[in-house]
């Protein structure tokens, strides 16, 4: 019974967590390095044609505070949905083996609730374009 706390405890020490620090903190200056060097060492030719606004490389016509379609936002939103709930299938793949059946059953649910939503969403016109 010792053993178990003693493994516990050690298997939750901040000094697991150095390495996650190091490798943030790695990442980050190499980031900011990046980011002062290209600013230091860039070229600083300012032109009437680099300072303009552009979109994907055309040229912006008319107003940009045109009202857009309800259709792209609630397409935005339900990608974004869709996308985070996939995220929960990762823990699920990484114990699938300690979860067994009950975690199977519970995956199946949410797989279920998933495609009932989308089926909801198809139902309803959600992604069709065309009006």
């Amino acid at each position: 019974m010792y053993f178990l706390d003693a493994a516990i405890n050690e298997a939750s020490t901040s000094a697991n967590y150095f390495p996650i620090g190091l490798q943030l903190l790695c990442a980050i200056g190499f980031v900011g390095l990046m980011m002062g060097l290209t600013h230091l060492l860039g070229p600083k030719r300012k032109t009437s044609d680099k300072l303009q606004n552009f979109e994907s490389g055309i040229e912006a016509v008319g107003n940009a505070r045109q009202p857009m379609a309800v259709k792209y936002f609630l397409v935005a939103i339900l990608f974004v949905l869709f996308d985070v709930e996939v995220i929960f299938f990762y823990p699920y793949a990484v114990n699938f083996r300690q979860l067994g059946w009950s975690g199977f059953g519970a995956l199946a649910m949410f797989v279920g609730f998933f495609l009932a939503g989308f089926y909801y969403i198809i139902k309803k016109g959600a992604l069709q374009w065309e009006d």
